[in-house]
């Protein structure tokens, strides 16, 4: 009966390297969005000149939108992958970020809450000035109460982000207070 309770756990176990291939996944997913960011980028160096000036800041906000949703993948390999496989053996690595290997899965959960609501005002932003490009497109008073709406919601979802994060920090340190005062007793 031991034995096989030892082979069982084995494969329990070993069954985190189930997970490897998502963040290959996610890494595939890292050079797709590369892909699409030198495509916006020469779209926006194209048309830097005769884009009007919301255009452009619309443009570089997609890009800045684009590098905040890279980084956050990039925080979901690293700390995912070492904190669910294996240990990423690059200790004696001149550009290893100083955060990897020190972010466990809470960390993790506030790192990616705030990545969100980073893109989510980027896009809050984004649909901020263009306003005053949408405009120009608005022919009635249904087209300015469906942007008023469409704002409305975009706003909302942002706000629940915010909270959403503000309560996962408050939640990890009652949480982490909790473990130092028990630790303490």
């Amino acid at each position: 009966m031991k034995r096989a309770e030892k082979v069982l756990e084995g494969l329990v176990f070993n069954s985190r390297w189930l997970l490897a291939p998502f963040y290959v996944g996610l890494v595939v997913a890292i050079f797709i969005l590369l892909v699409k960011f030198t495509q916006e980028f020469w779209h926006v160096a194209s048309h830097m000149v005769d884009g009007s000036e919301s255009e452009v800041i619309l443009a570089i906000l997609t890009l800045v939108d684009m590098s905040l949703v890279a980084n956050l993948l990039l925080i979901i390999i690293f700390s995912g992958y070492e904190n669910f496989v294996s240990k990423i053996d690059t200790a004696g690595h001149e550009d290893r970020p100083e955060w990897m290997g020190k972010v466990d899965f809470s960390g993790l959960k506030v790192k990616l809450i705030a990545s969100i609501v980073a893109i989510s005002a980027v896009e809050l932003l984004k649909s901020f000035v263009n306003i005053s490009i949408a405009a120009e497109d608005v022919t009635t008073a249904a087209d300015w109460t469906l942007s008023d709406t469409k704002l409305a919601w975009k706003v909302g979802i942002h706000v629940v982000l915010v909270v959403s994060g503000v309560l996962f920090a408050v939640m990890d340190r009652i949480a982490e207070a909790t473990a130092h005062g028990k630790a303490g007793d």
